[in-house]
């Protein structure tokens, strides 16, 4: 497949084409934190005053449909499942790509940030992997429907990286940095053949040689820290959110936070996570885990912490379906209700990451919205998806009533 990068004006497939006016009609809309019957009016990508006349506009039925935000994932990775789909199979970053905005249009995101990870490890997380995804991004994304951007997941024991990230930073190829080490981890398991197994597969190495590289990575940690501050710097200077993932402690996340590293990413108990509410952090939880009625890792149950008020946005992470149902599931639960509940994926993310534009249905805010079925015993049905203005998404064309 060969589409040209580089040229962010080139083959604006997309953005070539003028928006017709939209009008959505008898929904029960999400605005200023509550329901109200009302009708929504979109022109030039905005969202646009009621009032005024719209003879050319594509009028859509919204009669028993929640009118929401559109979702803003902050950390999604089913992409890698795309690109691999088999552990030794793998496709073209473009066509999964491709892929991975149908599946964002049709689950109601319309801002998505690719969690792409650059480890050690080297093989389909190594340099030459994150790269291509980076340029894929770039070529691709005036082509999406979807806002698509580079979530970059740093290993910080990835010492080698560090001069090509700051050149990123420097050239504004990347549009969050989230600082990861799985070394220690890696450390402790080292000697355990089910625990490892995963991560030689991906490396392309052979066993002795992986355990010889992660020797070789960790007789250097101590110069993370450093390294690690050197990058907040950078990306300090640069406007750039940070994260740190799976904090483990109150004084690592208050180190993160002292490096202006607001984010805490998935933290792993209760008492780091209760340091990041009291300090006014914004926390990220994962969707499947509240789908799922828990974290398979053990970590706290997002559905707790939501309901404690200690998290405030949920992340696809490794299942993109889970972020438009998960606010549903807490409000059917009595966890929250179900205004504040879809803030977790919508205004939360949006402040976390200085979106200012999005992330609420207000005047003159980019137009994206997600209009949802929700009859039970049924899950929650995405019915229309539009992005910047533009109708993404369309399950039911009947709705389309002029």
């Amino acid at each position: 497949m060969n589409i040209e990068a580089g040229n962010p004006t080139a083959g604006r497939a997309l953005e070539g084409r003028p928006l017709r006016p939209i009008r959505i009609v008898r929904g029960r809309v999400l605005t200023g934190g509550q329901f109200a019957s009302m009708d929504v009016a979109i022109a030039d990508g905005r969202i646009t005053d009621t009032t005024g006349a719209m003879p050319d506009a594509l009028t859509i039925d919204a009669h028993g449909l929640y009118v929401l935000p559109g979702i803003i994932d902050i950390h999604g990775d089913g992409f890698e499942r795309l690109i691999h789909p088999r552990p030794a199979a793998a496709v073209d970053p473009l066509i999964a790509l491709l892929e991975a905005d149908r599946q964002f249009i049709s689950n109601g995101i319309t801002t998505a940030y690719h969690s792409v990870t650059w480890s050690w490890e080297g093989g389909t997380r190594g340099a030459e992997a994150a790269l291509a995804i980076l340029e894929a991004i770039t070529a691709l994304r005036p082509h999406l429907l979807a806002d698509t951007r580079y979530h970059l997941r740093h290993e910080t024991c990835n010492l080698d990286a560090e001069p090509v990230i700051l050149d990123w930073i420097a050239k504004g190829r990347i549009d969050c940095l989230a600082f990861n080490d799985h070394m220690a981890g890696t450390i402790k398991q080292r000697h355990r053949p089910d625990k490892m197994a995963g991560m030689i597969t991906r490396s392309g190495l052979s066993e002795a040689q992986f355990h010889a590289l992660i020797e070789r990575v960790h007789a250097r940690v101590d110069e993370v820290p450093a390294s690690i501050a050197r990058l907040a710097a950078a990306a300090r200077r640069a406007g750039l959110p940070m994260l740190s993932h799976d904090d483990m402690t109150p004084q690592m996340r208050g180190w993160y936070r002292d490096l202006g590293c607001a984010i805490a990413e998935f933290p792993v108990n209760v008492e780091t996570t209760k340091a990041a509410a009291d300090a006014g952090d914004p926390i990220v939880f994962g969707a499947p885990n509240v789908i799922r009625g828990g974290s398979h890792t053990g970590c706290p149950s997002a559905a707790e912490m939501a309901a404690r008020r200690f998290c405030t946005v949920l992340a696809s992470d490794y299942y993109y379906p889970a972020l438009p149902l998960a606010p549903f599931q807490l409000s059917a639960q009595g966890i929250l209700p179900l205004a504040e509940a879809w803030g977790l994926v919508s205004s939360g993310p949006a402040r976390a990451l200085g979106l200012n534009d999005r992330g609420r249905i207000e005047t003159g805010l980019r137009a994206d919205l997600v209009l949802i079925e929700d009859r039970q015993p049924l899950p929650p049905r995405i019915v229309c998806a539009m992005a910047g203005g533009r109708l993404a998404f369309m399950g039911d064309a009947a709705r389309v009533i002029g």
